[in-house]
C-alpha cells in the first residue's frame, strides 16, 4: 500500500472517529423532535375531536331558530285574532248593556 493511500486511510479514520458523536447527537435530536410532533398530533386530535363534538350541536341551534322564527309569525297571528275577538266580545258586551 502507497504512502498516500494509507495518509488517506488515517485521515477518514479520524474524521469518522471525530464525527460520530455529532452524527449520533443529530440523529438523537431528530428522534426526540419526531416523538414530540407526535406526541402533539396525538394531541390535536383529540382536541379536534372534542371541538367537532361540542360543535355538532350547532345544527341543532339553528333549526331551533328557524323553528322559532316561525312560532314568532304564528304568535303574532295568534295576538291579531286575540285582538279581533277581544273587540268582537267588546262590542257584543257594548250591545248587551246598551239593552
Amino acid at each position: 500500500m502507497s504512502q498516500a493511500v494509507l495518509i488517506l486511510w488515517v485521515i477518514l479514520l479520524v474524521v469518522t472517529v471525530l464525527l460520530l458523536p455529532l452524527i449520533v447527537t443529530l440523529l438523537h435530536r431528530t428522534w426526540v423532535a419526531s416523538r414530540n410532533i407526535e406526541r402533539y398530533f396525538k394531541e390535536m386530535l383529540e382536541a379536534g375531536l372534542g371541538i367537532a363534538g361540542n360543535t355538532e350541536h350547532i345544527k341543532a341551534l339553528d333549526d331551533t331558530i328557524s323553528v322559532a322564527g316561525g312560532m314568532l309569525e304564528v304568535a303574532g297571528k295568534i295576538d291579531q285574532n286575540a285582538n279581533t275577538i277581544k273587540g268582537a266580545l267588546g262590542d257584543r258586551a257594548v250591545k248587551i248593556k246598551a239593552k
